[in-house]
């Protein structure tokens, strides 16, 4: 017994080994084209998909195979057989053996003839392969909908770099301020209240250092996770480049009506709808070729024996029997089956129509989300001359505000009003850069395409 569950587990061991990939150890710098490499390879969820797309090219070859014949074989024997002098005087007089066994032995076809001939075998096949059309569809769309997400994850951590290197930035430039304030203080330039408000300023400036390292170590985690790590997450880098604003040559004159037709075309959860609904079509047609009978053809052939009753004649001649059997559908007629598979042609038909409306949703909040975080932009950056945009406009203001308060042609509220204008303004620059290239890949997921 302990050998044979060894004979059975080592196998299933070393065959999670080859399924199960090693760990994804990330590089100090990580780029999103090698993200998304890395994700299509390693990706946990893509090789699920993948499991799943296995099991159907499974479901085909069985739907193919054709039924193996049944061979069977009996034994008899005669319980009343006489083996007395007088029983055997008759049998052995023409130099036969007068044995009370009987043999027989049969084949029979398991309905496979019938199964080819009906058609129910093709039926079949074409049940599974629509299936796994659909499984195939499910995989390419699980890549879609994850790439998505590890591009807005990579966003995500590219605009938390930023943030965190502008909040180390201000309180930098905060202690430097509240060092310069003290010493006023000390010199009776400024009352308490003054400093007080500088060091408010201070502490605000390092909270927001410790959120933005927050931020930023939990997007890491996210991507990390997306990817297939399983151990320890590095602090990796990103190439914060990747929030560069421009203007994706596809989308420049890109309209509604042209990207639902490329959405129409390429999205594979409405292709994989199509051949579900295919295969429920062929399954309503299979459940109304199997309410005719599985007929099963045989052959038997039978041999031996003598005796019974004293009388020592042939219990069984030899003889070859051909053979029909099939049931008779008198109680059932495979209505639960029938009403399964029409329902199941609605459901997909319905979610068809779902998904189609589902698209045309994508398309028309990803056009309007792109359209706004655009905008969000090009106000932020302005044209390309001074005081052109929001951001220039606040820094702008800053600094002028800060001179004048140093040399006391501003007062400290001036400045501080300023100086939080200024931080909030860039924040919401780093967030509509990010909200930008999401709207992008949204865009992209959307007509499942890559339009840049």
């Amino acid at each position: 017994m302990a050998l044979v569950v060894l004979l059975v587990s080592v196998p299933s061991v070393a065959y999670a080994r080859d399924v199960v990939p090693a760990a994804t150890e990330l590089p100090q710098t990580l780029s999103l084209d090698d993200a998304l490499q890395i994700f299509r390879k390693r990706g946990l969820d893509l090789l699920i998909a993948d499991a799943a797309t296995r099991s159907a090219e499974g479901d085909v070859k069985i739907a193919g195979a054709v039924a193996n014949p049944v061979v069977s074989a009996s034994v008899g024997n005669a319980l009343t057989f006489a083996n007395t002098k007088f029983g055997k005087k008759d049998c052995l007089a023409n130099g036969a053996t007068c044995p009370p066994w009987t043999y027989d032995v049969g084949i029979t076809d398991s309905a496979a003839i019938e199964d080819a001939i009906s058609g129910k075998r093709d039926l079949r096949l074409k049940v599974a392969r629509n299936a796994l059309a659909a499984a195939k569809m499910a995989r390419v769309d699980a890549e879609r909908t994850i790439a998505l997400q590890v591009k807005t994850t990579y966003v995500q951590i590219a605009q938390a770099a930023l943030a965190l290197r502008f909040a180390k930035d201000i309180a930098a430039t905060q202690a430097t301020e509240l060092q310069r304030t003290q010493d006023r203080f000390k010199a009776g330039a400024i009352n308490e209240g003054d400093l007080q408000r500088i060091e408010v300023q201070k502490l605000q400036a390092d909270e927001a250092v410790d959120t933005a390292k927050f931020t930023l170590r939990s997007a890491r985690v996210a991507l990390a996770f997306l990817l297939g790590v399983r151990g320890n997450v590095p602090d990796f880098d990103v190439d914060t480049k990747v929030l560069d604003y421009s203007v994706p040559g596809s989308l420049r004159d890109a309209t509604e009506i042209g990207l639902l037709r490329i959405a129409f075309d390429h999205r594979p959860d409405l292709t994989g709808l199509g051949y579900l609904k295919q295969q429920a079509e062929a399954q309503i047609a299979l459940v109304k070729r199997q309410k005719f009978p599985d007929v099963t053809l045989g052959v038997d052939y039978a041999w031996g024996g003598f005796g019974g009753l004293s009388t020592n004649g042939p219990l069984q001649g030899q003889a070859i029997t051909f053979s029909v059997s099939a049931p008779i559908p008198v109680f059932y007629g495979l209505e639960g089956e029938t009403r399964q598979a029409q329902a199941q042609y609605d459901t997909n038909s319905l979610q068809q129509a779902k998904t189609t409306s589902q698209v045309v949703s994508d398309v028309t909040t990803g056009m309007a989300s792109f359209a706004i975080a655009k905008s969000a932009v090009e106000r932020m950056e302005g044209p390309r001359r001074p005081g052109g945009g929001l951001l220039q406009s606040a820094r702008g203001a800053f600094e002028i505000t800060a001179t004048q308060y140093e040399k006391g042609a501003a007062n400290l509220t001036d400045y501080l009003d300023a100086l939080r204008t200024y931080i909030s303004t860039k924040n919401d620059y780093f967030n509509a850069l990010s909200n930008y290239w999401t709207a992008v890949f949204q865009l992209e997921a959307a007509v499942a395409k890559d339009l840049r």
